[in-house]
C-alpha cells in the first residue's frame, strides 16, 4: 500500500469526524453540515449545482459519502468544515451523484467508499475520490492542495467525472 493514499484516506477520515466544541466561521455560501439526499432532479434544473459521475466504484458494499467543502485553504478537509454532505449504498461501477451548490463560487468536493460501512476510515480497503481528481503519489503525501481540487460553478449545472481510487 502507498503511503501516500493512507495519506489522503486518512485526511478523508479527519474530514469526515466533526469537530465537536469547537467555534468555526461559517462560510459565506452556506450553513455548514447539512445533510441531503442525492436529489437527481436537482441537476435538471437550472442550478447551481454539479452532477457527479463517480466511476470505478470496486464494489456494492457498504457506502459512498459525497461532501462539498468552500474552495479554501481553510475549509478544504477540515474537520468539520463541509457544506453539504450525501450518503447513498454502494454500487459497484459507475454512480451518479447531484450535489447542489448554496450559491456561485468556489468548492471542492471529497467522496469516501466506506466499504464495510463502519463509519471509520479503514486504510486498506476504502477508497476516495476529489474534484479534479488529483494524482497521488509518493511526493503528494496528505491532503491534495485546495488548489488542485477546487472548481469554480456560476447558476449552472456543472458535469464533473471523478475516479475512485483503492490501494
Amino acid at each position: 500500500m502507498s503511503t501516500s493514499i493512507r495519506s489522503v484516506l486518512a485526511a478523508l477520515a479527519i474530514a469526515g469526524t466533526a469537530a465537536a466544541g469547537l467555534s468555526l466561521a461559517q462560510p459565506a455560501a452556506a450553513q455548514m453540515n447539512q445533510e441531503i439526499t442525492n436529489n437527481p432532479a436537482a441537476c435538471r434544473g437550472s442550478g447551481p449545482a454539479v452532477r457527479i459521475t463517480l466511476n470505478e466504484v470496486k464494489s456494492s458494499s457498504g457506502n459512498i459519502r459525497v461532501q462539498l467543502y468552500r474552495g479554501t485553504q481553510e475549509d478544504w478537509l477540515e474537520s468539520g468544515r463541509w457544506i453539504y454532505r450525501m450518503e447513498a449504498p454502494a454500487r459497484a461501477g459507475t454512480m451518479s451523484f447531484c450535489m447542489p451548490v448554496p450559491r456561485a463560487g468556489t468548492y471542492g468536493i471529497a467522496i469516501r467508499h466506506d466499504v464495510n460501512g463502519n463509519g471509520s476510515t479503514d486504510i486498506m480497503s476504502d477508497g476516495g475520490a476529489m474534484s479534479g481528481n488529483p494524482s497521488i503519489n509518493i511526493f503528494n503525501l496528505g491532503k491534495p492542495s485546495y488548489k488542485k481540487t477546487k472548481f469554480d460553478i456560476g447558476n449552472e449545472v456543472l458535469p464533473m467525472t471523478l475516479r475512485m481510487r483503492y490501494l
